[in-house]
């Protein structure tokens, strides 16, 4: 398993945040996640311009397995996506944290941040999991 960013924070359902001032926050999925999903081969992004709501559905990351929703971490309005997941979406598997990014958006309330899930506590929860 790899190292868990200490600048993140989590949702339960496996996304990230990573504040990046300005009120920008880019949101992926966890190498946790990645891991069960297994190989992706399709990844469906919110439009910058969207309007995402905390705890709701926003993209869509598929697998040979499954689908999986993506949920907002926070509120707020989505910037940019990252467009090179539509061609190579297995870059998510090998860098959830980095390349892998899917998308950035301005918070609406950075209170929402408090409500997130520390990359110990994450850890945590992991191996709770594992159980």
């Amino acid at each position: 398993m790899s190292e868990i960013p200490g600048d993140l924070k989590f949702l339960k359902s496996h996304e990230w945040a990573r504040v990046e001032g300005d009120g920008k926050v880019t949101v992926g999925i966890s190498d946790h996640a990645q891991g069960l999903l297994g190989d992706l081969v399709y990844v469906e992004l919110p439009n910058v311009g969207d309007q995402v709501t905390v705890g709701t559905a926003c993209a869509v990351v598929e697998s040979v397995k499954a689908a999986s929703d993506v949920y907002a971490p926070l509120s707020g309005k989505v910037v940019e996506v990252n467009a090179a997941l539509a061609d190579k979406p297995e870059t998510i598997n090998e860098d959830a944290y980095g390349d892998g990014w899917l998308f950035v958006m301005e918070m609406d309330d950075a209170d929402q941040l408090n409500d997130l899930i520390e990359p110990d506590d994450y850890a945590e929860l992991l191996e709770d999991d594992d159980h």
